[in-house]
């Protein structure tokens, strides 16, 4: 059994994860963790996730939790994960991480906490979206320089990062399958006179509308044809499962960065 500590608990996927580990086999609820002051702090975590009383009192100090736990699962802000990677690698706690929009200094600070425990980062826990980039890899590879290439990503009002991690991440399964630099080739949205497309740049359009849990299309256009590979999520429970699937599986691994890619057996 995998106990597994919450971060981020009130919000959205907060929640969801509390779902799916009480209603995983393999794990338990070692700790929820909330932003100090937060109203649900002392309530019982249950009372969050809709799934009656499950024993565990949400907290705001994830250090006080950490001794009791297997694994930390965290999909907050980059500026929370950060700090608490130092917690989990100063109380030798694996780290599961779906929180996106990292600076190059908040991803240092991941990357040191790699060094002392197992921290696995992935912009989409999915098992199909994780499946997708090594289909996109291969099509890139297969279709290579003669096909333009656009990303396009739909996600929900209150999203505050765009374009989402996952689309970011599939520029860049892309870009390394065609031995392109993305920070160079990438094109953000267009507007006015924008002149003739240049044929290595990688575009991305994003959509911020309604309830939209997350939906991802990278289309391949050539000549007189055109190859769309897309993933479309109706639910917060796929990502909130593949996050327990990969906490329980990170647990068994030595100190090291890992993503999904590694724990499907696609590297």
């Amino acid at each position: 059994m995998t106990r597994i500590v919450i971060t981020g608990a009130t919000g959205r996927m907060g929640r969801t994860l509390l779902q799916a580990v009480d209603g995983d086999g393999q794990a338990e609820l070692a700790g929820a963790v909330d932003r100090p002051g937060g109203e649900a702090v002392g309530r019982d975590a249950g009372e969050l996730a809709g799934t009656g009383p499950l024993g565990v009192a949400v907290g705001d100090d994830l250090a006080g939790v950490l001794p009791g736990g297997d694994a930390v699962i965290d999909f907050t802000l980059p500026e929370a994960t950060a700090v608490y990677a130092e917690q989990c690698a100063g109380a030798g706690v694996p780290l599961v991480v779906g929180t996106t929009g990292f600076d190059e200094a908040q991803q240092g600070r991941l990357n040191a906490a790699a060094e002392r425990v197992p921290v696995l980062v992935a912009p989409n826990m999915s098992i199909g979206v994780n499946l997708t980039f090594k289909v996109l890899d291969m099509v890139a590879r297969a279709l290579g320089d003669d096909y333009d290439v656009e990303v396009i990503e739909a996600h929900h009002r209150n999203k505050v990062d765009a374009p989402s991690g996952t689309a970011l991440r599939m520029g860049e399964v892309v870009a390394d399958a065609l031995g392109r630099d993305l920070a160079e080739d990438a094109i953000y949205g267009r507007q006015g006179r924008t002149g003739v497309r240049d044929q290595k740049t990688i575009g991305f359009e994003t959509i911020r509308a309604g309830d939209i849990v997350g939906e991802h299309t990278v289309l391949f256009a050539g000549a007189g044809e055109r190859v769309e590979i897309g993933h479309k999520a109706s639910s917060r429970m796929t990502f909130a499962s593949g996050a327990v699937r990969a906490a329980k599986w990170v647990t068994g691994q030595p100190p090291g960065r890992y993503d999904m890619q590694d724990l499907l057996g696609l590297r």
